[in-house]
């Protein structure tokens, strides 16, 4: 099976649980395969069973790559294909957001019996700060979220890459529980038994800061979607999950304790 992006965070998890299951893994990843010109994808989608496309985060040219590799699996004739996209996607209030959700068309439009995969955001994300004492998000500590373990995310995609009966059907790949920030600090410091602090620093702060790093085009996306997570966070139902799973998806504190 081919995952590409396998390089990234979510592609590992996905080669993880894939492997677990005693599954051979063709890891797409630069320099062989770049999704931006083409080359090599053909190449490497000579002879899988399925693919697994994870687009580059942020990237402008989303719909352009997803059109691409659909394109290249169809005329291979790969038999299953599986999309990576974002918990609700049909925000356009936050442009990443926005460019899954025409790319999900865009592949549902040559491959009908493609599965996509909508995760929430990470546990992971937060993970680290929360080992070291202080959680520093530019949008409200109150806001709500029902984030997700990187692991049931992947071991979610094995599932669906390997297993019949999901053809042409959409998941949600959401925590079973919602939390602000200021709740993860209050969870992370009873698992921890150290104090995890909770603070929300300014927009500006962090567009000149950890931001700053960015090109213009990711900045801009990032600050839509820090207003959105600021207004409304970002929460959906753990159904599909845990159906997936055939268990509770993994809580916050199961993520925290095990990195302990």
């Amino acid at each position: 099976m081919l995952v590409i992006g396998a390089s990234g965070k979510t592609g590992r998890a996905v080669s993880r649980a894939l492997a677990a299951r005693g599954v051979s893994v063709r890891e797409g990843r630069r320099p062989d395969l770049d999704l931006e010109t083409g080359h090599g994808v053909a190449e490497a989608l000579d002879g899988v069973d399925a693919v697994y496309h994870l687009a580059p985060n942020m990237h402008p040219d989303e719909v352009s790559i997803a059109h691409r590799v659909a394109t290249a699996a169809l005329d291979a004739g790969v038999p299953r294909f599986v999309f990576h996209s974002v918990l609700h996607p049909d925000d356009s209030t936050m442009p990443h957001h926005w460019r899954k959700h025409l790319a999900e068309q865009r592949i549902r439009q040559l491959l009908p019996t493609s599965t996509i995969v909508r995760p929430a955001a990470y546990h992971e994300n937060l993970l680290p700060a929360a080992l070291e004492g202080r959680l520093t998000v530019p949008y409200s500590i109150d806001s709500p979220f029902t984030n997700v373990a990187l692991d049931d995310v992947g071991e979610a995609a094995a599932v669906v890459l390997t297993e019949a009966g999901h053809e042409g059907a959409d998941y949600d790949l959401v925590g079973p529980e919602v939390l602000s920030v200021r709740d993860m600090s209050r969870t992370a410091t009873e698992v921890l038994g150290r104090e995890v602090t909770a603070e929300t620093m300014r927009v500006r702060d962090w567009a000149d800061g950890p931001g700053a790093g960015l090109t213009e085009q990711a900045r801009d996306d990032l600050l839509a979607m820090f207003a959105s997570y600021d207004k409304e966070g970002l929460v959906g139902q753990s159904d599909d999950l845990a159906c997936l799973l055939g268990r509770p998806a993994t809580t916050w504190a199961g993520v925290v304790a095990k990195s302990r």
